[in-house]
């Protein structure tokens, strides 16, 4: 019985150490991660899904009117953030006409004259006394109620020129920020300095609100942007915004000129010639050219300005004399659009 069972023993051993080797070997089944093939279907099913999203943005942004909300633009806005690197220049461009668009139609607002003087009254009382609660508020349409609730969110903003000039607009920093860094130098360049420059009002129907040393370095910026990118889309809105800031400089607007007679240099408001004289003094180049003609026809006697300007100009203002000596520019005051709101010209 011994010898037996040392026998069953050995052969169950045998056995128990064959198991082992042949578990130990390795599978000649090809080998699968557990999770790769999910992992595979959810990057499809992400690219599927913004590949989706960024076909119908045009349609959403469509969808877009005076009856949304600020949330909904800032969920397109997010949008166009994903999808706006992934397009050609066509279709960005496309964009952000619709984009232009969305906001006009957002920030429509239909008022009664009642309803106007309201909105008015209110929005003048809320820039003096922002803590203060406004009567004027129930006054208000729906729609104005909400905007001056939410200004401030998805670039929407409530501007005052003056003069019961107060309106929304969407901030200039919004095309900057969205769409700007994804273009042309060009017009990258253009969009980013214009959203600069115009985050203020640059002026209302009385006076200028910028002071002439800043009209003078815009006159430089949009000179230099003109030479340095002749060929951009947005040249002749350069041109447009150079000739409108040099008129600024040398004459002012047309209700509040800088001088009304330009007899002398004592007859100049002081800000602006001490600006052109500051100008006449630097390196070579349009606006210094302009500045040093501009002072030489101003220290004229009568005499020397009458052989000074040409003949059929003899019997025009002052003004007309000077700039033809100058040279300077006359701006297009019906330009069809708008250059001194956004970041581009609307």
């Amino acid at each position: 019985m011994s010898t037996r069972f040392s026998s069953i023993l050995l052969t169950s051993c045998i056995v128990m150490m064959l198991g082992l080797m042949f578990a130990c070997q390795p599978s000649n089944e090809p080998h699968i991660e557990v999770g790769e093939p999910e992992i595979g279907i959810q990057k499809s099913s992400a690219a599927q899904d913004f590949s989706m999203m960024c076909e119908n943005i045009e349609k959403q942004m469509a969808e877009i009117n005076d009856q949304r909300t600020t949330f909904a633009l800032e969920q397109i806005n997010q949008n166009l953030k994903v999808c706006l690197p992934l397009l050609d220049h066509a279709r960005q461009k496309s964009l952000m006409k619709h984009a232009n668009q969305m906001y006009a139609r957002f920030l429509k607002v239909e008022r009664t004259p009642n309803q106007q003087r309201a909105f008015e009254q209110y929005a003048l009382e809320m820039a003096q006394h922002p803590t203060i609660q406004q009567s004027h508020f129930v006054e208000l349409t729906a729609r104005d109620q909400y905007l001056l609730k939410h200004k401030g969110q998805a670039y929407v903003e409530l501007i005052d020129q003056g003069e019961k000039q107060l309106h929304y607009r969407r901030s200039p920093e919004y095309l900057a920020r969205i769409f700007a860094p994804y273009l042309p130098e060009a017009e990258k360049v253009f969009i980013e300095t214009l959203a600069q420059q115009n985050q203020e009002p640059v002026f209302n129907q009385q006076r200028l609100l910028i002071e002439p040393s800043e009209i003078a370095a815009r006159v430089m910026a949009w000179e230099d942007y003109v030479q340095r990118y002749p060929k951009s889309s947005y040249r002749s809105d350069a041109e447009h915004l150079l000739e409108r800031y040099t008129y600024f400089l040398f004459h002012g607007l047309d209700q509040a000129p800088i001088s009304s007679d330009y007899r002398d240099r004592y007859a100049v408001e002081v800000s602006h010639l001490e600006t052109i004289i500051g100008l006449s003094k630097g390196n070579q180049s349009a606006i210094t050219n302009q500045a040093r003609r501009f002072l030489e026809f101003i220290d004229m006697n009568e005499e020397q300005r009458r052989q000074a300007t040409p003949a059929e100009l003899r019997r025009q203002s002052v003004w007309a004399q000077i700039s033809a000596y100058a040279k300077l520019p006359a701006p297009n005051k019906n330009y069809s659009k708008n250059c001194f709101k956004d970041s581009i010209c609307l």
